[in-house]
């Protein structure tokens, strides 16, 4: 191979430019020009197909810097539809046009789904990406367990995943963790951290809601933050022993700390934030207001009562507030973890082109013999019978639903990806960039702009 192409899509997480840098790296070291995609696969449908060369006379690009959040050459949710043959067509064009020999995508499982419609007109492999952790298998026959029940409602039909058939074991599970999701994590968990003082000041209960739209990932690393309370999507709400577990917690020390994941639902399966359809062509769908429905269920069953006759607060209302970690869990300076392994990813990915694969996956494994290692496996490996990607679950023994906090299991699953994940670098970066005097008397100065002066066209 002489060219290859590669690209971020979805949501930007902070590992992605390491992951592009490791890509990159590797290339240089097989003599390979690497060629960027603007804004993911957006860049493909435009006529022009905005790119950047990211490593001219096989030399990266200065812009292409690891320890930067987000992607140095854009995100965006627009993917391939594998129906729609006469676009594909097309896109093939281009990328011969630009004499593409393979395509390198960064991405999650929508990202899976867009590079298979082009796997049939060039090699394409993917590296992982996603801050919830959800593009992975908790063993290798999981996708076979997966079921269409009818229904009345469109498309007439709903998946359903049958109970595991094998002994579990984490050693067993395919792309043990992703890029992106280890910073989420810190930066959740320091959240938790940080607003527990306010909580213990004040004789409040606060909620905390992480990201993770089905998969409770994002809120079970939380618990590094210690929270009373995790609750997460996989095990539907069980109100009473919420209340339960609330009232025992803040009358043992008048505060009280819940973690919850943005997709969690209530007994019947619902999901207890709104949800609206979305304008994203992987079919994703917005959720938002758990935290909120969560705090008005305490409010009612709490009552005001509880906290006025003990004079700690004046009402429910007062003495229970919510807070989104949001976006920050997604953005700034990635990890360690994230960094050393994103790369590797990354670097991976070009050696399975340059191998001969057609359709794979970089992915990072653990044993307790050897810890994290760097492997493949085939895309096909992801799907159902029905060809179908589905988001990876927390698996039932990582959760105790009694005690609404990680099991032992969890915590054993937690501990080899946390244990070292900070660099002694990471705390001495911000000491160093954050009050830096020049934040105060210089703007902001966006790599946008200095990646807008590299970007070329096809003409």
């Amino acid at each position: 191979m002489k060219r290859i192409g590669i690209l971020t899509a979805g949501g930007d997480t902070p590992a992605l430019n390491a992951t592009l840098s490791g890509a990159v790296l590797r290339a240089c070291e097989r003599r390979i020009e690497v060629v960027g995609f603007i804004k993911g696969f957006s860049s493909l449908f435009n006529p022009r197909v905005p790119h950047v060369r990211l490593n001219p006379l096989f030399t990266p690009i200065p812009e292409l810097d690891p320890t930067r959040g987000g992607s140095l050459i854009g995100s965006s949710r627009d993917y391939v539809d594998g129906r729609d043959t006469a676009t594909i067509s097309v896109i093939a064009e281009r990328l011969r046009k630009l004499k593409i020999d393979g395509l390198v995508c960064i991405g999650g499982d929508g990202t899976l789904n867009g590079m298979q419609a082009l796997s049939d007109y060039l090699p394409t492999v993917l590296a992982p990406k996603t801050i919830d952790n959800d593009l992975g298998l908790n063993y290798r026959h999981e996708p076979d367990e997966w079921t269409r029940e009818p229904t009345a409602d469109s498309p007439g039909y709903r998946y359903v995943k049958s109970p595991s058939r094998g002994q579990f074991d984490i050693e067993q599970m395919v792309n043990y963790a992703t890029p992106g999701f280890a910073t989420a994590v810190f930066v959740s968990s320091w959240a938790v951290q940080r607003t527990r003082s306010t909580a213990e000041s004040h004789r409040r209960i606060a909620i905390i809601e992480v990201m993770g739209r089905h998969s409770g990932y994002l809120a079970l690393g939380a618990a590094y933050g210690q929270p009373d309370i995790v609750l997460i999507p996989e095990v539907p709400l069980n109100v009473d022993r919420l209340v339960e577990r609330v009232i025992e917690t803040y009358e043992l020390q008048k505060n009280a700390m819940i973690v919850c994941g943005e997709g969690i639902v209530d007994e019947r399966g619902d999901e207890l934030g709104s949800e609206t359809a979305s304008t994203d062509p992987a079919g994703n769908k917005i959720l938002s207001g758990a935290a909120d429905s969560l705090r008005q269920v305490l409010i009612q069953r709490l009552g005001d009562t509880y906290f006025t006759s003990k004079r700690r607060n004046e009402s429910a209302r007062a003495a229970i507030f919510t807070r989104k970690v949001g976006h920050t869990q997604r953005g700034g300076r990635p990890v360690l973890f994230d960094r050393f392994y994103g790369s590797l990813l990354g670097g991976k990915a070009i050696d399975l082109l340059i191998e001969g694969h057609v359709n794979g996956v970089s992915v990072l494994q653990w044993n307790r013999e050897r810890g994290f290692y760097i492997d493949s496996v085939t895309a096909n490996d992801f799907r159902d019978r029905y060809g179908l990607i589905h988001s990876r679950q927390v698996h039932p023994s990582f959760y105790d639903a009694e005690n609404l906090r990680p099991s032992q299991t969890g915590i054993d699953y937690l501990v080899p990806i946390f244990k070292d994940a900070l660099g002694p670098d990471d705390m001495e970066a911000v000491r160093q960039s954050l009050f830096r005097t020049s934040n105060l008397t210089q703007p902001f100065h966006s790599v946008n702009i200095d990646v807008n002066k590299r970007i070329t066209y096809l003409e």
